[in-house]
């Protein structure tokens, strides 16, 4: 079991650029997939991003590539997502994820039936 906490969101202007962080619990951090969703109230999930073990493999919706990069480094325990141009319909509350699936380039996974742990999720406002 993993337990996952975000941070790193915040306000900022269109154009601007955000890191959130994502810290996993526990010693068992680099046995999981770990991915970035968001979601807007009353909606579902959305995937933006997964990444492998080792952090070599990645994945990331069109929504958000050429834009948004995730990385980690296992020996902190954490995940990171870059989001660079951020534009106003990018506001709502970010999740990270952890969990078992095999990432393949351009095929995720990008469901979030795929992860089994969350966190509470951070929330980022940009602003036109």
């Amino acid at each position: 079991q993993v337990q996952l906490g975000e941070s790193g969101g915040g306000l900022v202007q269109a154009g601007g650029s955000l890191r959130l962080t994502c810290e996993g619990s526990g010693r068992t951090f680099s046995t999981y997939t770990m991915g970035w969703f968001r979601q807007a109230p009353g909606k579902e999930r959305e995937f933006l991003a997964t990444i492998g073990l080792s952090g070599k493999n990645k994945d990331y919706s069109d929504s958000v590539k050429g834009r948004f990069t995730i990385s980690r480094d296992n020996a902190k325990s954490t995940v990171y997502l870059q989001m660079n141009s951020l534009k106003p319909e990018d506001t709502t509350v970010y999740l990270c994820a952890a969990g078992f699936g095999l990432v393949v380039p351009g095929k995720g996974p990008t469901t979030s039936s795929s992860y089994r742990y969350w966190g509470q999720g951070t929330q980022v406002t940009v602003s036109s």
